[in-house]
């Protein structure tokens, strides 16, 4: 969800900003388009240590096969808990950034662009605590949103490979069951390499220009800058295709609810039949985030019952 409010909202202002050298909705875009796109990598951040925590304890549950449902209050506890706290983080990004016009000097033309530069205006204290965060800003990218999450899942997935290579050898666990725990693995190292690889340019191009900005031009700094929100632009775009393709309850319940949406609903018996089979299908298939076979669901009633 977060990867496509940052497509819907921050690809169009950055395109509109190319085109017409304006920048849409002003002042106000320049900060908000950076405050999401900082939110989106630690939304990926966090997630990607959760799910590498979750699968640490699927590997190390003495009793993965009956492992219980999480409930759904939990997963959304979890779940606000990376938001809130990676809006937290980004919120520096907000006091950080302000709109400036420069005039070219082949046409004369003013356009627009977003500096990176407090307001003096912010009270002592903040102005403060923004310049610290200015100053610290490259390593902080480097070491939160990118050392965390790749370190984290490597760690998490050699040490689950180490146990579950120890389980393979005491036959604790059924064949279905260790399938699906490989491929849950396997789709978490894929959303990685995804991240791991759209970020490094950013990080690399934040390095670059710490130590020869004063080298290069404004119109470089700008190319770089714009690459690296294409590249976070990319990684939006496949994450979740790469996610419903791999997981796939996840990618069968999309389909299933966009085939709904397209035919209406209609409320016929064959649909009815159809529509309970899938629904059988997917409670009994295992989900990206739980690790278990679920309970034999009971049989169906028969049609035209009285409940």
């Amino acid at each position: 969800f977060w990867d496509f409010l940052i497509l819907f909202f921050c690809l169009p202002v950055v395109i509109f900003n190319e085109i017409t050298k304006k920048r849409l909705l002003g002042d106000m875009s320049c900060r908000i388009v950076p405050f999401m796109e900082v939110s989106s990598l630690g939304v990926t951040t966090f997630s990607l240590c959760a799910l590498g925590i979750d699968r640490f304890h699927a590997a190390t549950s003495p009793q993965a096969s009956t492992r219980p449902i999480e409930q759904c209050q939990s997963i959304i506890a979890k779940l606000a808990v990376i938001w809130v706290g990676s809006m937290t983080l980004s919120v520096p990004e907000i006091l950080l950034w302000q709109l400036a016009q420069d005039a070219s000097p082949v046409s004369g033309v003013a356009s627009e662009y977003c500096t990176m530069k407090p307001s003096a205006k912010l009270p002592e204290s903040i102005y403060s605590l923004v310049l610290t965060y200015q100053n610290a800003r490259m390593w902080w990218y480097f070491g939160c949103y990118f050392c965390l999450p790749v370190l984290f899942t490597v760690s998490c997935q050699l040490v689950t490979r180490r146990i579950r290579g120890t389980d393979k050898k005491s036959e604790c666990r059924g064949a279905k069951h260790g399938q699906c725990e490989g491929h849950l693995n396997c789709t978490i190292i894929a959303l990685t390499v995804i991240y791991g690889l759209c970020t490094t340019p950013e990080n690399v191009c934040n390095i670059v220009v710490a130590y020869m900005s004063p080298d290069l031009s404004k119109q470089t700094l700008d190319l770089l800058n714009l690459i690296n929100q294409f590249f976070l632009f990319f990684k939006c775009s496949v994450t979740p295709v790469l996610l419903l393709c791999l997981c796939r309850p996840l990618g069968q319940a999309f389909m299933d609810c966009c085939c709904c949406c397209c035919e209406g609903c209609g409320p016929d018996s064959s649909s009815s039949e159809s529509s309970a089979d899938s629904k059988l299908k997917t409670e009994m298939s295992s989900s990206i985030f739980f690790d278990k076979p679920r309970e034999t669901p009971p049989p169906l009633l028969a049609l035209g019952t009285p409940c």
